[in-house]
């Protein structure tokens, strides 16, 4: 019986795991077919060269990359891509400002999941612009390389900005590698740049990033929210989930144990 058992709850995590995976495959290709509308070829199509990029990097196959290309460019005989970017903000328990960004084919049923997420946690789907202006909408290019020299990276990315690359606006260190940040609009120019510089660029993306984090320090607060948040990006047409929410490492451990 304990073996059973044991299989049971090995075909539940395999389950979530390979759903989890279809949804993230699902997103990819969304952007793909969006990104395809400028141009089915990467070369001269940043945005798309970006998103096969993310898709490779998640593993989705090459025929399913394919296809989403074929599809949002209008070789795949019907006639495009119909989704479409949009924003949604709201507020979770505590005030924490969320952003959401999703590619959706409609627009009535994306706002009728997000509103219905938020109600059940405690939130609040609000008007377009009502937290938008507490974030900064900014390139950021990944760069993985454990044991990565704060000064070393300061050096060269010195070297960057005097030889008239892009304004760097800061960076963010971590045991892995580093963020570099940069103005929304230098996100093609700043990855080529690192790059030629010898600098182990793994990703990068347009990123949101909140001005003022909002400090939760009660339990009975931060528990909803951080179901909010995770209800939030398990909806299918949702692309990225941004909050300027705050904690305690410690609190937050003790609330997700």
């Amino acid at each position: 019986m304990a073996g059973h058992s044991r299989w049971a709850q090995i075909k539940r995590t395999k389950a979530v795991v390979d759903a989890k995976r279809g949804a993230v495959f699902t997103r990819l290709g969304r952007e793909i077919m969006v990104a395809a509308r400028a141009g089915a070829d990467p070369a001269g199509n940043f945005q798309l060269r970006t998103a096969i990029e993310k898709a490779k990097a998640a593993r989705v196959p090459n025929a399913n990359i394919e296809r989403a290309i074929a599809k949002g460019s209008g070789q795949g005989g019907d006639g495009g891509s119909q989704f479409e970017e949009v924003r949604y903000e709201g507020y979770g328990p505590g005030g924490v400002a969320v952003l959401i960004e999703a590619l959706t084919d409609n627009r009535n049923r994306t706002a009728a999941e997000l509103r219905l997420a938020f109600s059940k946690h405690g939130g609040n789907l609000g008007e377009t612009g009502c937290v938008g202006y507490l974030f900064d909408h900014r390139s950021v290019v990944r760069l993985e390389q454990g044991g990565l020299q704060e000064d070393a990276l300061l050096e060269q990315l010195l070297a960057l900005e005097e030889a008239g690359g892009p304004e760097i606006l800061g960076y963010e260190l971590d045991p892995q590698g580093a963020d570099v940040i940069s103005g929304f609009a230098q996100l093609e120019a700043l990855q080529d740049q690192l790059r030629r510089r010898g600098l182990p660029v793994s990703s990068w993306e347009h990123r949101w990033i909140a001005q003022t984090p909002c400090r939760l320090e009660d339990p009975e607060l931060l528990a909803p929210c951080l179901k909010l948040l995770d209800a939030l990006e398990e909806l299918d047409d949702v692309r990225s989930v941004t909050a300027n929410l705050e904690a305690d490492d410690a609190l937050m451990e003790a609330v997700l144990s």
